[in-house]
């Protein structure tokens, strides 16, 4: 990783992007995307935590983003269904919290993707001091429930996918 180039990958991908979305792979089209995709990873150098997330394991990753993939689509048709049908005050919409074992930046980073692309659920803040997470959930019928769901479905998969393994002593 260089200086000039901090991501090289996503410099790549923010210039081939800039082509396609142009439709022309004319000469300023080409020195452009180029320009786009080495002057923004530099500006966003800061936001990123040091180093690449590694994936310690492939097959569960696969599994946690299928699994998440139906979730999602179940959720959309779930929300759907209560807010075409549900009358106003019979909907529950509560802020609970989760407390968190993950300290990974990426694995926070990936969780806070998948709460949010769920629809019903936005990821609000993480409580400083605390390693809690504040979550808003469109309807809530049990606390605990969501609490156990995320605790197991989501964050422990990427505490395997993303943490080392502590080394017995």
């Amino acid at each position: 990783m260089s200086r000039l180039f901090p991501f090289p990958l996503m410099t790549i991908t923010l210039t081939l992007f800039w082509l396609i979305l142009n439709e022309s792979v004319s000469p300023g089209n080409i020195l452009l995307g180029a320009a786009i995709g080495i002057v923004l990873p530099i500006i966003a150098r800061p936001m990123v935590p040091e180093g690449y997330p590694r994936i310690r394991n492939p097959w569960k990753f696969f599994r946690l983003m299928s699994f998440a993939g139906v979730e999602i689509v179940r959720s959309c048709l779930n929300v759907s269904w209560v807010i075409l049908t549900a009358k106003k005050e019979g909907l529950n919409s509560q802020f609970i919290t989760v407390p968190l074992d993950m300290r990974n930046p990426y694995g926070l980073m990936l969780l806070s993707c998948l709460i949010n692309s769920t629809p019903g659920t936005v990821w609000v803040e993480i409580l400083p001091g605390r390693d809690e997470l504040a979550l808003h959930v469109f309807d809530l019928h049990d606390a605990q429930w969501w609490v156990d769901t995320i605790k197991t479905r989501y964050e422990q998969p990427l505490i395997e996918i993303f943490e080392e393994k502590e080394i017995a002593k």
